[in-house]
């Protein structure tokens, strides 16, 4: 199930091997989220549990409004709900104060939880309340297949450091300004690509003009993703400088390609490679041109084919979804309850917050058995189990020529 596009759907789209894409017909309204609606999701999120005939329910993003509809009415009507945190939020402005209190409700009945990396683990169940033990750690994974390096390896002449990021405070657009011209006085032989948008772009712009550095910052502008590899391998480092990072899957994908990573010292970021092919620094420009600075003495000592035959065997996409069929089973291991055995966990996330929560529980509880009263569940139609969409497409084709 996803939230709309920019360009509004509806209706379901047939991925590849048998993936079912529902499109709700909600419009965003901020940052492709909708408005929260707490129980008008109820009916199409209920219809698509029993016609696809759901085991699990599994809700991503902290601020996705449907991810927490949806897991709360899955909850409602007994079935197991796995919740995947992929940020760090803090704990002292508006909207952490206030999204931490949703995650607070929306945790405090999951069957178990994911995160991207022990410090996002360690953040989630400070926010939430959560018990670690429910919490796992699952890494994300990189298609090394699709972020394969440079057949031919790059003359060490001229030094190119690629940024491919989105534009933006929180990754570190203003920590840029400042390093970069530092950067090109210190290196003259240093060429800069900085591939993203955002409102941070008119700073860099204005960085470029300032120092005369036109011909040695290139400005890609947005990069889509399946041209992200082509704008890699044109560079030797790829230069990070978040601020705040779970896990930084950008990382994952330079260093498939063959590039020795700086970045700076955040979050879950110092977890995600081995020493020798990252150079980790504090969020300080001083401190990112010292990095810089060891990571052009490494590269001398540095194999493109090497890292990527390393980053095949730290991340992949089998490994992820082994460990993340581990959860599943864990969850569906987990004992069926009741409302009234579900009720007190909500009461124990705040003295008024807590009888908030279970009086929102309690009315979607209602609304769940007038749904029951109005469509029964034996009425909705179930999708044939017809196994994966492209073998079943191909048995046809060859129906199709036998005749």
């Amino acid at each position: 199930m996803c939230r709309p596009t920019r360009r509004i759907r509806s209706g379901v789209r047939y991925v590849t091997n048998g993936l079912k894409v529902y499109y709700v017909p909600w419009r965003p309204f901020l940052m492709q989220n909708t408005l929260p609606t707490l129980s008008l999701t109820f009916p199409i999120v209920r219809t698509i549990i029993i016609r696809e005939k759901i085991s699990v329910v599994h809700g991503h993003q902290a601020f996705s409004t449907l991810c927490h509809e949806a897991l709360m009415h899955a909850r409602t009507m007994g079935y197991k709900v796995v919740f995947t945190d992929h940020s760090l939020y803090g704990f002292a402005d508006a909207g952490s104060i206030h999204m931490n209190k949703v995650l607070q409700f929306t945790l405090a009945d999951i069957d178990q939880a994911i995160c991207v990396s022990h410090t996002s683990k360690e953040n989630t169940v400070l926010r939430s309340g959560i018990s670690p033990e429910k919490v796992f750690m699952v890494p994300n994974a990189v298609d090394t297949a699709m972020f394969t390096p440079s057949p031919k390896r790059l003359n060490c002449d001229e030094i190119v450091i690629v940024v491919v990021s989105r534009l933006v405070y929180r990754k570190g657009a203003d920590l840029l300004v400042e390093v970069i011209p530092e950067v090109c006085r210190l290196f003259p032989k240093v060429h800069f690509i900085v591939g993203g948008d955002g409102p941070k772009r008119v700073r860099l712009e204005e960085m470029r003009e300032k120092f005369s550095l036109q011909d040695r910052v290139e400005m890609l502008g947005a990069v889509p993703h399946a041209q992200v590899r082509s704008v890699l391998i044109s560079g030797h480092i790829f230069l990070n400088s978040s601020l705040t990072e779970a896990f930084c899957i950008a990382i994952l994908e330079a260093a498939s390609c063959g590039l020795l990573t700086v970045s700076t010292r955040v979050g879950g970021v110092p977890e995600v490679l081995p020493d020798d092919m990252i150079v980790l620094a504090e969020p300080a420009p001083g401190d990112m041109v010292r990095a810089v600075k060891k990571a052009i003495d490494m590269l001398p000592g540095i194999d493109p084919q090497i890292m990527h035959l390393r980053m095949k065997e730290l991340y992949s996409w089998d490994d992820v979804a082994k460990r993340t069929e581990i959860v599943y089973d864990r969850a569906m291991e987990s004992p069926t309850t009741n409302l009234l055995d579900r009720l007190p966990r909500y009461l124990t996330c705040g003295s008024w917050a807590g009888k908030l929560f279970c009086l929102v529980m309690i009315i979607n509880y209602l609304l769940w058995r007038l749904l029951e009263f109005l469509q029964p569940a034996v009425g909705i139609e179930e999708v044939p189990d017809i196994g994966p969409l492209h073998a079943h497409l191909g048995s046809r084709n060859d129906e199709a020529q036998e005749k």
